[in-house]
């Protein structure tokens, strides 16, 4: 079964460096996923040693080096920024929709995904599966979890079929590869350009490989550079200017990797004079830079990196653009603090001030403060929080409910500012307000019936009292419910918290077995019966089924008293429907139905009322002379009884009853009833009924008529 396992930010290092050591059994590189033939794997058995070979020597393939099967299960580990993530809500991490997200892909796709919080508020995420399982995993990770940017490339119109590929295979390789959608216009669209959309990392990758593939298929001159990828920043220059000077002053179309992309290659396509331009002019950088430049390494605190980096890295463009140095930053999902600055020595110094710079210009502090506190410290509509936001707007307060902490994020010296200020609030408050606090031991399972439905019933208490309530993670496996504000509204909201609880506890539920005929007439016209069932018990609730689950459980839920109350009423309500539901087939010459049913219906619808039954005659269109009563099985015989008299009176009737031993039965019947219909010929009857069952007897009842004689059989 597929689940979602959250990560602290240790054991998730620590699962990483394990997998390092193994990485010939776990991880293998999206690039290096090969498939060996069946001969590769398998290659035939030498034939035995010629005359003449020396004993020890391999032959044929089993002598040469094999190469080893890669494992089909692979793992990928890649970083969502903060300022990336669709949902930034970390109070219930690994609860919220980020979790159901996971939970769904996972299904969907057969992958196993592992979700981590980074210290800068980051996700780190690990998919682990197939290949094909992992690469279409991470796309939905991807675009459901990271927000979407979008970018155009513009190719000649004759390599968008390349793009797509044949049967669009190409297209499905290259935006499982990037995680993006990429929007190829129609053949008969003018336009040239590529829409991408997804992450900003993804848009480079995707843009990249899709230029190379127009450069594959572009009948001019194409130039592939190998060069140290740590020297394509000099070559791209600040904000990617350089690069864009060069192909404009050369004519050349040049394709860099983007610094996501583990790649050395740069690859330049135009004519061949203008590559050829451009391929001397990258190399006399490449040189230039690689004779001159050094590099120094700095440690700086992880959690400071982001700073460093900046928005979509423009800050490493800004100091690059100011410096000429580049600074190369660890992966963010890696447990590395170590920045290398890469430039020539003179210029070093004062790129690692700005970096120094930038790692302290921000800076994250947490003051601590009683939970029940902090309305009280955000004021009266965001008063006191207000005042102090406005002083210093680029200083970001967080209060995180449920825990006696407020994280403060900002510039160094704001920030310091900012904590001063909340402390001096701190300080009055507690010596104006006086607080207490009380704990109770709760059950687990009635926890989240505790907190309702998006908290509706613990949010109502809080208000209410005004008191904060602390209420375990159900990981920490602890009934401690913890209650802190205003003396006499912890008392009211520990009261009611229990009052809760002993409901919760003192609740049943019981289950009726209903034949699902019945549950329309027990719930009544417009649910008029069953209205008055549950006016009679309000404290329990009755649950019918839907009509199309075809299910007969009937679900009685509340207080265990009322409930069996309840059922026992329901109980008797559905014996009385049993016993009320005997029906009886009466057959009646379709003359005598006028006369039965009476002036105006007079007849009938006083053996109904005096009989207590149900008594349903067939339309004047039908053929049938059946006449079915329903009701108590007494009743419906009684009413049988008053038909068959009124029959009687009208048809000049006589009986004969003839008893017969019933090992004869089958004698009389004769094959397929053939001598019953022959003595019904005879003595022109023309009609035979069976009635009741009596074993040992078979008898006759002869109705005489002016013209016809009509024998009932009875058995």
């Amino acid at each position: 079964m597929s689940s979602v396992a959250v990560l602290t930010p240790e054991s998730f290092a620590e699962h990483r460096s394990g997998l390092k050591d193994q990485e010939i059994t776990g991880c293998v590189p999206e690039d290096e996923a090969y498939i060996p033939t069946y001969l590769e794997a398998f290659p035939p058995l030498p034939e035995k040693g010629a005359p003449g070979e020396k004993a020890g020597e391999p032959a044929s393939a089993w002598g040469s080096k094999i190469r080893p099967i890669k494992a089909s299960v692979i793992t990928q580990v890649f970083h969502v920024p903060l300022e990336e993530r669709r949902y930034k809500d970390n109070s219930q991490f690994g609860e919220g929709e980020e979790a159901k997200v996971c939970l769904d892909i996972m299904q969907r796709t057969g992958a196993h995904i592992e979700l981590s919080l980074a210290k800068d508020q980051g996700l780190s995420i690990m998919v682990t599966g197939k290949l094909d399982s992992v690469m279409k995993a991470r796309k939905e990770i991807v675009a459901r979890l990271q927000t979407q940017a979008s970018a155009t490339v513009a190719i000649p119109k004759e390599h968008h079929r390349f793009v797509i590929g044949k049967n669009g295979e190409k297209l499905q390789e290259l935006e499982l590869k990037t995680a993006t959608k990429i929007a190829i216009p129609r053949p008969d669209d003018p336009s040239a350009n590529i829409r991408i959309t997804g992450t900003k990392e993804g848009i480079e990758k995707a843009r990249h490989e899709i230029l190379l593939i127009s450069a594959e298929q572009d009948k001019r001159a194409v130039e592939r550079l190998s060069l140290e990828k740590a020297f394509h920043p000099f070559i791209a220059g600040a904000h990617n200017r350089l690069v864009q000077e060069l192909s404009q002053e050369t004519g050349a179309r040049i394709s860099i990797p983007p610094p996501s992309l583990p790649k050395d290659e740069i690859v330049i396509t135009g004519e061949k004079e203008a590559v050829a331009l451009a391929v001397n002019r990258i190399r006399a950088i490449y040189d230039d830079k690689k004779r001159k430049t050094t590099t120094i390494s700095v440690e700086v605190k992880k959690s400071q990196h982001k700073y460093i980096i900046g928005p979509k890295g423009n800050t490493l463009q800004e100091i690059l653009e100011a410096t000429g140095v580049s600074v190369e930053m660890p992966p963010l999902d890696s447990g590395s603090e170590t920045i290398i600055l890469r430039g020539e020595p003179d210029k070093l110094g004062p790129a690692l001030t700005q970096v120094y710079a930038k790692a302290k210009s921000v800076m994250v502090v947490e003051v601590t403060a009683p939970a029940w506190l902090h309305r009280f410290i955000i004021g009266k509509k965001g008063q006191n929080i207000g005042r102090i936001t406005q002083q210093l707007p680029r200083v970001h307060i967080e209060f995180t409910d449920g825990e006696e902490r407020i994280s403060l994020e900002g510039p160094t010296e704001e920030v310091e500012q900012a904590q001063a200020q909340i402390q001096e609030i701190i300080k009055d408050l507690v010596s104006l307000v006086r607080m207490d606090y009380t704990e109770v031991i709760i059950d687990q399972r009635f926890h989240r019936h505790l907190i309702g439905k998006n908290g509706a019933n613990i949010n109502r208490i809080k208000e209410q009292y005004k008191v904060s309530v602390r209420i375990p993670q159900d990981s920490e496996r602890s009934g401690l419910v913890r209650i802190e504000g205003d003396p006499k509204g912890v008392q009211l909201a520990r009261r009611e918290l229990i009052e809760m609880v002993q409901r919760m506890e003192n609740e049943r539920t019981k289950d009726l077995i209903v034949e699902q005929k019945f549950h329309r007439t027990i719930i009544g016209q417009k649910g008029e019966k069953i209205k008055e069932v549950r006016d009679k018990f309000p404290e329990v609730i009755i649950n019918f089924p839907d009509p199309s689950q075809k299910s007969d459980i009937v679900q009685l839920r509340g207080p265990k008293n009322e409930v069996e109350k309840c059922a026992k009423f329901l109980q008797k309500i559905i014996a009385d429907l049993i016993e009320n539901s005997f029906s009886l087939s009466v057959p009646i010459f379709k003359q005598f139905h006028k006369n039965i049913i009476g002036k105006g219906g007079a007849n009938i619808k006083k053996i109904r009322e005096e009989t207590n039954t149900k008594i349903d005659l067939p339309t004047e269109n039908s053929n049938s002379e059946m006449i079915v009563i329903t009701g108590k099985k007494s009743n419906c015989e009684a009413a049988r009884d008053r038909i068959l008299a009124i029959q009687r009176e009208l048809a000049n009737i006589r009986e004969t009853e003839v008893t017969i031993p019933a090992k004869l039965h089958n004698s009389l019947i004769g094959s397929k009833g053939c001598l019953v219909r022959s003595i019904m010929e005879d003595c022109g009857a023309s009609n035979l009924q069976i009635f009741n069952a009596i074993p040992s007897t078979y008898s006759f009842s002869v109705l005489s008529f002016p013209r016809m004689t009509w024998w009932r059989t009875a058995w």
